[in-house]
């Protein structure tokens, strides 16, 4: 059953993008123009994440921030108020329209709609640094959106939202793909949890090899 799962959901995976894509092209020609009017600077911003496996691939995202942003302090987005993000930018991290250039990472098979969130390569820890415990999260293709994001976040710490990611690689399937969908479409209409607020898990807090978490 799982491989069918794997299966019908990168098949959807595909269609879906492939059809974002082309339906919502004339959003992002309008993305585009807007972000260049507004600062200098590339329209797409590109980083290095921790995919599948492991294996590290560059997201893309609208970018919402000066350049050279990530190079400023933490590199990590520090939430409402970083005088960092532009003005064209706050609108698309409210919209959450930022993320939808990885409409491009899915139909390149590294991520899928729904998955945990892939972490940058070096925050919270590197891969290697990660317990096995915690590289289970990485045994499925990241996510747009997932259920870590719809219980919390980014206002959840980072040992909890990883043991949030590792319960839905046990319990994946069509079903809740769908319910964290819905989720996700109520948060973003609701701007609900939309803003980051920089707490982060200190790197000795770690979940034992044990820990569970209960489907709310």
């Amino acid at each position: 059953m799982r491989g069918f799962y794997r299966a019908v959901k990168r098949f959807l995976d595909v269609t879906a993008s492939f059809l974002g894509l082309v339906l919502l092209s004339p959003l992002l020609l309008a993305v585009s123009i807007l972000i260049k009017i507004d600062s200098r600077g590339p329209v797409i911003f590109r980083q290095k994440r921790i995919g599948r496996n492991g294996k590290v691939f560059e997201i893309y995202k609208f970018r919402s921030m000066c350049v050279g942003a990530e190079k400023t302090g933490s590199g990590v987005y520090s939430g409402k108020g970083d005088a960092r993000v532009t003005r064209i930018g706050k609108i698309l991290r409210a919209t959450s329209i930022d993320e939808l250039p990885q409409l491009l990472n899915i139909l390149k098979g590294e991520m899928s709609f729904v998955g945990p969130r892939p972490p940058l390569t070096y925050h919270p820890w590197k891969y290697e640094e990660y317990t096995d415990f915690q590289k289970r999260m990485f045994e499925v293709r990241p996510g747009i959106t997932g259920w870590a994001q719809v219980n919390g976040r980014k206002d959840v710490e980072w040992h909890k939202r990883i043991e949030l990611n590792v319960w839905y690689v046990d319990h994946m399937s069509l079903l809740l793909d769908i319910k964290i969908m819905f989720m996700t479409a109520f948060k973003v209409l609701t701007n609900a949890d939309n803003e980051n607020s920089g707490a982060t898990v200190n790197k000795s807090t770690e979940p034992s090899n044990d820990a569970k978490v209960v489907k709310k």
